[in-house]
C-alpha cells in the first residue's frame, strides 16, 4: 500500500457559467495543478469543464465524476481526464465530496449548494469563491467554511484545510514549495 497518496481537491459549480466564473474556475484548476493536487469535478461544463481544463493546461489529473451510467448518458467535457460514470444521478454529489479532501465551490446553483451542504455535514472543509455562503441557524461560525477572493487563495485555503485535517503541516505545499498564509496576505 502506499504511503502517500495525492491529495484530491473538488471544485463544485454551475454546469453553465459566463466568462468571470469560467476565469475563476480555469485559475483554481490550474493552481490545484501547480500544488500536485488531483482536481475532481462533476465532469459536465461550466465551472467543472473551466476548472478541468486549467487543471490539464496546467499539467494536473482530472476526474469527473459523472451521474449518468455511460458517455452516452453523461458525457464527459474534453478535460476529463479519468471518467468516473456512478448510474445515480445527482447523489453522485456525494461521491465527489467524500472523494476529496476539500471542496471549492465557484459560484454554482442548488446542485452546488446541495455540494456544499453535503461535504460541511461530513466534516470536509469548504472554500467559497463568488459561491454560496450558508449561516448556520445558531449564529455560530463554521469552521469548515471560509471564503477566498482569488483563485490562488482559494487553493491555498482548501489545500491547508486539507492538510489540517489528515493531520499533517497546513503551511506549506510540499509541491509548490509556496507558503499559503503568505499568499492569503498577498
Amino acid at each position: 500500500m502506499a504511503k502517500h497518496r495525492r491529495l484530491q481537491l473538488a471544485v463544485v459549480g454551475s454546469g453553465r457559467c459566463g466568462a468571470r466564473l469560467r476565469g475563476l474556475a480555469r485559475g483554481v484548476g490550474a493552481e490545484a495543478a501547480r500544488a500536485g493536487a488531483v482536481l475532481l469535478t462533476g465532469g459536465r461544463g461550466g465551472v467543472m469543464a473551466a476548472a478541468s481544463a486549467g487543471a490539464r493546461a496546467a499539467g494536473g489529473l482530472t476526474v469527473g465524476i459523472l451521474p449518468g451510467a455511460d458517455a452516452a448518458a453523461s458525457p464527459p467535457n474534453p478535460a476529463v481526464e479519468v471518467a468516473v460514470f456512478t448510474g445515480i444521478g445527482q447523489a453522485r454529489n456525494q461521491v465527489l465530496v467524500l472523494s476529496a479532501a476539500a471542496v471549492i465551490a465557484v459560484g454554482g446553483g442548488w446542485g452546488t449548494l446541495s455540494e456544499i451542504a453535503l461535504a460541511l455535514k461530513h466534516r470536509i472543509p469548504v472554500v467559497s469563491l463568488e459561491s454560496w455562503w450558508p449561516e448556520r441557524p445558531d449564529g455560530e461560525a463554521e469552521p469548515l467554511l471560509a471564503r477566498a477572493a482569488t483563485p490562488r487563495q482559494a487553493v491555498a485555503a482548501a489545500l491547508a484545510a486539507a492538510r489540517r485535517r489528515r493531520g499533517g503541516p497546513a503551511g506549506k505545499s510540499k509541491a509548490a514549495g509556496r507558503d499559503p498564509k503568505r499568499e492569503e496576505q498577498a
